[in-house]
């Protein structure tokens, strides 16, 4: 019996498949980025709460958790991490 595999090589079928690789790819730069920002706060002695750990790791946005990464070098308090800077 011949394997049928013309579709797999089909443009639209590896299209699909690049753009998957691709969100792949960001989760795992997400992932990562997130588990740096609560690796600093551990890094500097800070106690990091299960609900600051499960708001980090539950972020995808690479602009927020880069934010957070920066507040992470500061902070003295894991939860500083989501204030809003106010200017006066």
């Amino acid at each position: 019996m011949t394997q049928v595999s013309y579709f797999f090589r089909h443009p639209v079928a590896e299209k699909v498949r690049e753009e998957g690789r691709e969100e792949g790819r960001e989760e795992g730069r997400a992932q990562a980025q997130a588990e740096m920002t609560l690796r600093i706060l551990e890094w500097r002695g800070l106690t990091v709460p299960g609900a600051v750990r499960d708001r980090v790791l539950a972020c995808a946005d690479a602009e927020q958790l880069t934010v957070w990464a920066e507040r992470a070098v500061h902070v003295t308090d894991a939860a500083d991490l989501f204030r809003t800077e106010r200017t006066a």
